[in-house]
């Protein structure tokens, strides 16, 4: 059994760089390729900077990126204080060796195990001691030479960058949820919405405005435009998602979503009057069919 561990949260490029040398090798080998993740992120249990914690990645969107990439098997270990409280060797002789059988550990380069925080330099003598091959993987540049990252993938989407987010994760960012009622004031102005509640609440919300997405509902995809934000114009007090589906009139309520996005049009403005919200709306419409 050859392994790779970690959070993986988004699994992006650098990400991938692992994940496909781990199958690779896997299958050379003629062996099995196992990932051992986590849940939940071990910030949130540590209260390490939790408030400010958001992942890109649910659960289930991570283990079906995970297995679209060729992976066999997938562990996810449950992420407690005492879990946190085993050193990187404890780690290696109980988890991966004593529980799933590995024989060989692929780790990222700056990846660090156990709670000495053990890198793959200081890691390999113990890996040696016990009998288990340590191989590491190289890291992965980004277009502007930094390397591609989870904490640099939030920054992008903190801004509403979401093409350079998308650039770094390998595939466009997505929000799911259930639609829920909301005040229904965009259909008395022509402009119908979707109103989100996300499956996961530490899920990551790009930066408030008006984004082109794709939007998969009732199993077909269609193109709309998505607002993320208060609503200033109509006096709004609390961030909403809200999806006018282009193109679409069907009654959704209580039902999945999932919108992916394409690229942000503009930012959140107050309007003085939903006349003007309406001009802007037609043409945020256009841009999107563009």
């Amino acid at each position: 059994m050859i392994a790779t561990t970690g959070f993986f949260d988004g699994v992006h490029y650098g990400h991938r760089l692992v994940i496909e040398r781990l199958v690779s090798e896997a299958r050379r080998r003629g062996d099995e390729s196992l990932v051992v993740t986590f849940w939940p992120h071990p910030r949130a249990v540590l209260q390490d900077g939790a408030r400010e914690l958001r992942l890109l990645t649910t659960l289930e969107e991570k283990k079906a990126l995970l297995t679209a990439l060729g992976v066999d098997r997938i562990e996810v270990l449950d992420f407690t204080r005492a879990f946190a409280t085993l050193s990187a060797e404890r780690y290696l002789r109980e988890i991966l060796q004593g529980r799933f059988g590995v024989t060989t550990l692929l780790m990222g380069y700056d990846n660090r195990l156990g709670s000495d925080h053990l890198t793959v330099g200081s890691l390999r003598p113990v890996a040696e001691r016990i009998g288990l091959e340590l191989l590491e993987a190289e890291p992965l540049d980004g277009a502007m030479g930094n390397p591609v990252s989870s904490t640099a993938i939030r920054k992008a989407l903190a801004a509403g960058r979401v093409g350079d987010a998308a650039g770094m994760l390998g595939y466009p960012y997505a929000l799911e949820g259930v639609v829920v009622a909301g005040n229904r004031l965009g259909r008395t102005i022509g402009f119908p919405t979707a109103n989100m509640k996300l499956y996961e609440p530490l899920k990551l919300v790009p930066e408030n405005g008006v984004y082109a997405v794709d939007v998969q509902v009732l199993g077909q995809t269609y193109r709309g435009m998505t607002n993320i934000g208060t609503r200033p114009t109509v006096g709004g007090t609390f961030t909403t998602i809200e999806t006018h589906i282009l193109d679409f009139d069907e009654d959704i309520y209580g039902l999945p979503l999932r919108i992916t996005f394409l690229r942000r049009i503009r930012d959140e403005v107050h309007f003085p009057s939903l006349e003007v919200l309406k001009e802007q709306l037609e043409r945020d419409r256009e841009a999107c069919r563009k």
